[in-house]
């Protein structure tokens, strides 16, 4: 703590990193979750078949895990605060560029560069929670700015199909994308590092250091990539990261093509809008419930390793019933099934980020989470290639909704075996 800052009596700066985070999430999910949207209406419009539009959006994730496998390490390197900066620079400049696409290839394009933006958000937050909220807090932290992957997704199903429909579906790219400049102005005015920042309390910086000082001062990736603990999260990962992607990308032209939803109509209970509301509405409870309970767990005396296997086992066990989604004749069963799903996924995905400040020390956390979601970029690119060519070949979605209900238990299952305790990672 430097004496030459002049700090306020009291504060709480912390949970105003943890909104921008928040925006920051959200942003990026109305960026990626445009084209998803207007996928049924850019296989008109362009002329892409669902085996082309597979690998558009495979193309995205494979850019996106490839940027990963950078985006950690020079977090960790250089700090948050630039290498924030710079990767919603580019994944806002490649969501404008989406408008002037014109071909299936010329958006691959435009999705890969909006990929290596992208991939840098994740690692930035989860580091970012880690620098500033004690462990006990961060599963609620996560939670938050995860929910922000929800709230975009509900933004962007509010505002894209109308926008769309008024003034031609490259404005929805170009509105989209221009929100990412005005986080940006918003972050670079008030972000600072934690023990550096004069809106924190000598009270507040105390509890954010309150947890024992990690004992390395640096970590190069040889030393993190070979341990079981990186691929307790990694594989955790590669399994259900896919899952989201495949609700991502293909629900709404799932429930477009089954139920013959328009993207929009004078009623909104007749469109492709509010059952995508309710869906994504019901993993808002989810993103915060799983860091919650986690964390009320951990306050009743539990372990960490009871608390965060146990919030994850019943994310898991939530995600069983969408086994059933197949078979299904009436949408608005489909909409509940769904909603618990992918809230049981958010809950998951809380708990499963925050496992990594439980099994390493902050310095290290940023370079795995890198390799982490670099394998789940890896599973999503293969979900979505295989999607669209399951799609083409069967017309059928019932294999891909078999992975989704079974995921969770098989990762939890290997996760388990990999970290039985979730104890530090011996590094030294």
């Amino acid at each position: 703590m430097s004496p030459t800052i002049a700090r306020p009596e009291h504060s709480h700066f912390r949970w105003t990193v943890c909104a921008l985070l928040f925006f920051a999430t959200t942003i990026n999910y109305v960026d990626r979750q445009v084209l998803s949207l207007l996928a049924k209406t850019l296989e008109v419009q362009i002329g892409w078949t669902a085996n082309q539009y597979g690998s558009i959006t495979s193309a995205f994730a494979a850019a996106y895990g490839i940027g990963l496998l950078g985006a950690g390490r020079l977090l960790d390197k250089f700090g948050t605060r630039l290498g924030f900066a710079i990767a919603v620079a580019v994944w806002s400049a490649a969501a404008m560029m989406h408008a002037a696409a014109t071909t299936a290839f010329t958006f691959g394009m435009a999705r890969v560069l909006l990929g290596f933006g992208e991939s840098a958000n994740f690692p930035a937050c989860i580091k970012t929670v880690a620098e500033w909220f004690p462990k006990r807090q961060r599963g609620l932290a996560t939670g938050i700015f995860n929910c922000g992957s929800n709230i975009g997704a509900v933004l962007t199903i509010l505002v894209v199909p109308w926008m769309a429909e008024k003034f031609g579906w490259q404005s929805a790219f170009l509105a989209t994308g221009a929100l990412g400049f005005v986080w940006l102005a918003v972050w670079m005015m008030l972000y600072k590092r934690v023990d550096l920042h004069p809106k924190v309390s000598v009270e507040e910086l105390a509890l954010i250091q309150s947890d024992p000082p990690d004992k390395v001062e640096s970590v190069t990736w040889r030393r993190v990539f070979p341990k079981r603990e990186t691929w307790a999260f990694a594989m955790g990962k590669f399994f259900t990261d896919p899952v989201w992607w495949f609700y991502l990308f293909w629900l709404p032209k799932y429930l477009q093509d089954t139920y013959h939803l328009p993207l929009a109509s004078s009623n909104i209970l007749h469109d492709i809008r509010l059952p995508m509301l309710i869906v994504y509405t019901a993993s808002d409870v989810g993103s915060v419930g799983g860091g919650w309970l986690s964390g009320g767990l951990i306050n009743r005396g539990w372990s960490i390793n009871a608390a965060r296997k146990t919030a994850m086992l019943i994310c898991a066990l939530c995600a069983l019933p969408v086994l059933y989604a197949p078979y299904v004749g009436n949408m608005w069963v489909l909409v509940a099934i769904l909603s618990l799903a992918m809230a049981a996924h958010q809950g998951w995905s809380a708990n499963l980020f925050t496992t990594t400040s439980d099994m390493f020390p902050r310095v290290a956390v940023g370079s795995v989470v890198g390799i982490g979601a670099a394998m789940g970029a890896l599973g999503n690119a293969l979900m979505l290639k295989a999607a669209g060519l399951i799609v083409t070949w069967t017309n059928s979605y019932f294999l891909l909704f078999m992975f989704a209900g079974s995921a969770y238990l098989v990762a939890l299952g290997i996760i388990h075996s990999l970290s039985p305790r979730l104890e530090q990672a011996k590094l030294d």
